[in-house]
């Protein structure tokens, strides 16, 4: 019998966390296409209202008219950024009904990391989310949206690495509500909305007063939107997209830091 150690135990016990738990998501395919639902919705509502506020600018309101495909090429970005947030901030909440049965400390009990198990649960959260944005992004094609692959595969990795720090967080926040499920819950959409509002995702910010345009540079989603933004339009060369890279691998250290402390006091 072999004993893995470093980077290969890393690896395979993050490859057994998910493979665990996104098999059991495959067996309800039906949740992930209603998951998709919602940012169809957002695109055919929002999408309409936007196409005339848009001037020249990528992400620049105006006098003037845009047409569907400018508008789709700033708001598509937004809105995949979206379902990664809202699916990935949804870790906690499958931990809190594991806590609640008990399986979740069978999983302790088992020689896996602890960081594999935070990785391991967020990526699944993301992967059906890689998924539906690609579909959201296909889906746009015929309507002016220009897909440009590998810049927007680069996006999604970022995505990624952004998620697996908010799904920690989440798992995090989870752990500390045990027992307590409206505070996860309360906390959770505390924080969701407003940084949502405050990253520029669904509406320029631009047009927004002086006060939420400083609050913005503090959240590090409007970096995620931003550099998301310029990589779909095919932009690699904008000091934006590093930052987003920044914002991206500093939440990912952060939620793993932060999920590896609150599950060690489980224990």
């Amino acid at each position: 019998m072999v004993t893995r150690s470093g980077p290969g135990k890393l690896l395979a016990d993050t490859w057994a966390v998910f493979t665990r738990e996104i098999l059991l998501t495959l067996r309800d395919p039906f949740t992930l296409i209603f998951s998709l639902l919602q940012p169809l919705i957002f695109l055919g509502l929002f999408g309409p209202l936007l196409t005339g506020a848009f001037g020249g600018g990528l992400g620049a309101p105006g006098a003037g008219g845009a047409s569907t495909g400018d508008t789709l090429q700033w708001f598509v970005p937004g809105v995949i950024v979206m379902i990664c947030l809202f699916g990935t901030s949804m870790t906690g909440s499958n931990l809190l009904y594991e806590v609640m049965t008990g399986s979740y400390e069978r999983v302790l009990a088992t020689p896996l990391g602890r960081s594999s198990i935070l990785v391991g649960r967020a990526l699944k959260e993301f992967a059906p989310l890689l998924v539906q944005g690609v579909i959201i992004a296909l889906v746009c094609v015929p309507f002016g949206f220009t897909l440009y692959p590998l810049p927007a595969l680069l996006g999604l990795v970022l995505l990624g690495v952004f998620g697996v720090g908010v799904g920690a967080l989440s798992h995090a926040l989870a752990l500390a509500s045990k027992n307590r499920e409206w505070l996860f819950w309360g906390v959770q959409q505390s924080l969701l909305f407003p940084l949502l509002i405050l990253s520029g995702m669904m509406l320029p910010l631009e047009a927004g007063p002086a006060w939420m345009q400083t609050a913005s540079r503090f959240n590090p989603l409007t970096y995620m939107v931003d550099g998301e933004r310029l990589l779909f339009a095919g932009r690699l060369d904008d000091p934006k997209v590093a930052w987003c890279a920044v914002a991206a691998v500093a939440t990912c250290l952060v939620g793993i830091v932060v999920g590896i402390r609150a599950t060690k006091k489980v224990v």
